[in-house]
């Protein structure tokens, strides 16, 4: 059993004390070892269950848009789909994590195929995805969210500083469509050993789209391309934006640098469950319950509840938690914008 600390102090001087008890105390192997082996089972009944029912959910919302005749129901339909195609893209994040199923194939294959309503490319994402889990929270290596210190934004224009402000606040919830196009397609980004897949998926979005586009506009006009497409996918993109930003920022995680990363810190304390509503959660496949996910990738997300449950039971002291919130949107938005010279945010404002 591990024995828990006791901790004085408020804030940051806090958190400093219990990353320094827990990397004393354990590695990320040792916090594995406290997950019970049944968690990491893959179980195909249940995957592709979550897959018919989600493919059936969008499937209504796309029905239901086609058939509603009033247009003040059209942004909670936009909602619902765009909600429900967001699971679609967590059951390709399994997939990416291969496990959805125990074979390579079956994980590319659906992967490719969960993704393409979303025009993302399944190994762009899935080779800089697994770079943010490698090294999460690093400053040198994390690719997601990571903030600019403090010379770097004042190294910029006023334009691309205005750019980033933007980003970093009340355009958060874009963001993550900017990092799909600047991030995900450029073979050149990539290991000359990974640019072959990552020139398929790009290959298979850019087919799906000039199929998707002109059928849609033969079909209902440019009104169609944004009923049943643009809508439903800036959905999409709000709740992609709004959970990878709040996966890992808080004022008192900070960015941490190679030569004091370590793993255990990364995945275990610098990762943040967060409580969103019930519908949510459903639609989503639990993907917010966040730490175990990070703790071994090799969890399928119908057992993430159960891995957190037994984390809280070992690691608790070291774990963050919170509720989703437009209150916590607008401090996460309005104070987590650049890093000081010790990896822990400050706002714009106090440099500009």
């Amino acid at each position: 059993m591990v024995q828990r600390q006791s901790f004085e102090g408020t804030g940051r001087d806090l958190d400093r004390q219990r990353i320094a008890a827990l990397e004393k105390q354990a590695s990320l192997g040792d916090v594995i070892q406290t997950i019970p082996k049944d968690c990491f089972r893959i179980s195909p009944a249940k995957a592709w269950a979550r897959l018919v029912v989600n493919v059936l959910l969008v499937v209504l919302g796309y029905a239901a848009l086609a058939l509603n005749p009033w247009w003040w129901l059209l942004p909670a339909l936009w909602i619902f789909t765009g909600t429900a195609l967001t699971g679609f893209f967590v059951i390709a994040h399994d997939c990416g994590h291969r496990s959805f199923s125990t074979r390579r194939r079956i994980n590319d294959i659906v992967g490719h195929v969960m993704l393409l309503p979303l025009l993302y490319p399944f190994h762009g994402w899935r080779i800089k995805h697994n770079q943010h889990h490698t090294f999460t929270n690093q400053i040198e290596m994390d690719n997601a969210w990571r903030p600019m210190s403090v010379a770097e934004y004042r190294a910029l224009s006023p334009g691309v500083r205005a750019g980033y402000r933007f980003a970093r606040g009340i355009g958060w919830w874009f963001a993550s469509a900017v990092h799909q196009l600047n991030l995900h397609f450029k073979p050149s980004l990539f290991k000359p050993k990974d640019r072959a897949d990552i020139r398929l998926s790009s290959t298979a979005v850019i087919a799906f789209a000039c199929v998707l586009f002109p059928a849609l506009l033969w079909m209902g006009g440019p009104w169609a391309v944004i009923q049943f497409w643009l809508m439903p996918w800036l959905v999409y993109h709000f709740w992609m934006s709004t959970f990878t930003l709040v996966h890992h920022t808080h004022p008192d995680i900070p960015f941490y640098p190679a030569a004091t990363w370590t793993p255990v810190t990364g995945q275990l304390f610098s990762t943040i469950h967060c409580v969103y509503p019930a519908w949510v959660e459903f639609l989503c496949h639990d993907i917010n319950v966040h730490i175990p996910h990070h703790v071994s990738t090799a969890i399928p997300s119908y057992n993430l509840r159960k891995a957190h449950t037994a984390l809280k039971a070992h690691w608790s002291d070291y774990m963050h938690e919170t509720e989703f919130s437009w209150s916590l949107m607008r401090s996460i938005t309005r104070e987590c914008h650049l890093r000081d010279e010790t990896g822990y945010y400050l706002p714009c404002r106090e440099v500009d």
